[in-house]
């Protein structure tokens, strides 16, 4: 009996110490509710891959969803997460205003929520938002047509015409009031002129971002105001709306010798949109280096539930409607031609063959 009595201690002792030697595993620290609007853009996709990656390399389970733009798919696979006990919610809102209920469920149960790149509009329980500067990103498109048109040297006039982003996206606002900082005085002086008179965004939005959309838009103002003169410039928030918009421009005789392509911006530095660029179609884009805003994210998430306070760098800019959510401000860079090997390819976003 003494005998048993002595194995049975040290057995225990050896599971005692086994115990102590495993790490603590993805299961111990929880599971992060991961919600992408879609993989329709290449850039959710990014977001998303780079999140899990970076979560489990801190010890955290995942589980990301993508809504295919389909709001009450979000809403249900948001309350799932919730449900099957995340931790945290990471949300990219298809419709940042359509999210109270089930936030109000998470706060309940003491469920911290981030908002990611959205401003999730009209609840009091989003804890922190993550995102680039988005005002900055329309400063960048408007100011690479004032410098490649010669604006400032006092050239003009031209005709330009705008292009908004998703009315439900509360960062479509940024982008085009960032815009129309740089704009609006040439509009005034008359340096630019807005053939259809569109200005606004009730008026320029593209719903959902739809390239589909930006072109049938882009169709009817060629058909409508420049049959006898020719477009100089469009401001584009995003890289598939440009490609639509370019479509539209071929599809009229844009491009060639005797009409060359207006000057066109976009954003996110998707892959169609660099090969337009090195082709001489779309004009620049604004990359946003979303590895960058995923760490920065998963550090912010991973401080809060260890207790400690995030890292933050804006808490006067983002009011929801119902609170100034604390935010984590990202600088987005414009890129061309000139630049796009150096930033796109030199950080190790994308290899050279992936362009070319």
């Amino acid at each position: 009996m003494k005998t048993f009595r002595a194995a049975l201690a040290v057995l225990s002792l050896g599971l005692g110490l086994l115990s102590l030697a495993v790490p603590v595993g993805a299961q111990e620290k929880g599971t992060i509710g991961i919600a992408m609007p879609t993989k329709s853009s290449a850039r959710w996709i990014s977001d998303g891959a780079s999140m899990v990656q970076y979560f489990n390399e801190m010890g955290y389970k995942t589980d990301l969803q993508y809504a295919e733009d389909d709001i009450p798919n979000q809403l249900a696979q948001i309350e799932n997460m919730i449900t099957k006990g995340a931790r945290v919610l990471v949300i990219a809102a298809i419709d940042g205003t359509t999210l109270s209920n089930a936030l109000q469920k998470a706060a309940d149960k003491g469920v911290k929520v981030f908002a990611y790149d959205r401003l999730i509009r009209g609840s009091k329980n989003v804890d922190y938002y993550s995102t680039f500067d988005n005002f900055q990103v329309g400063v960048l498109q408007a100011s690479y047509i004032e410098n490649k048109l010669g604006l400032k040297s006092g050239k003009g006039p031209f005709n330009i015409e705008l292009f908004g982003g998703s009315p439900d996206d509360n960062n479509a606002f940024f982008f085009y009031d960032g815009a129309m900082s740089v704009l609006k005085p040439y509009i005034d002086s008359g340096k630019l002129v807005v053939g259809s008179k569109q200005l606004g965004m009730d008026k320029v939005s593209t719903l959902r971002w739809d390239g589909a959309v930006a072109q049938a838009r882009m169709d009817n103002l060629l058909s409508a105001f420049y049959t006898n003169k020719r477009v100089d410039a469009v401001l584009s928030p995003y890289d598939g709306l440009s490609i639509g918009i370019l479509s539209s421009l071929k599809g009229v005789g844009y491009g060639t010798p005797k009409l060359p392509m207006p000057v066109v911006t976009g954003q996110d530095a998707e892959v169609p949109s660099v090969k337009s660029i090195l082709a001489g179609e779309q004009t620049s884009t604004v990359f946003k280096d979303t590895r960058e805003l995923a760490k920065v994210t998963v550090g912010m998430v991973d401080a809060v539930l260890a207790g400690k306070k995030p890292q933050i760098n804006d808490t006067k800019t983002y009011d929801n409607g119902v609170k100034v959510v604390p935010s984590y401000l990202l600088k987005p860079v414009s890129v061309d031609a000139s630049n796009w090997k150096e930033i796109l390819v030199g950080s190790g976003y994308y290899k050279e063959s992936q362009i070319k």
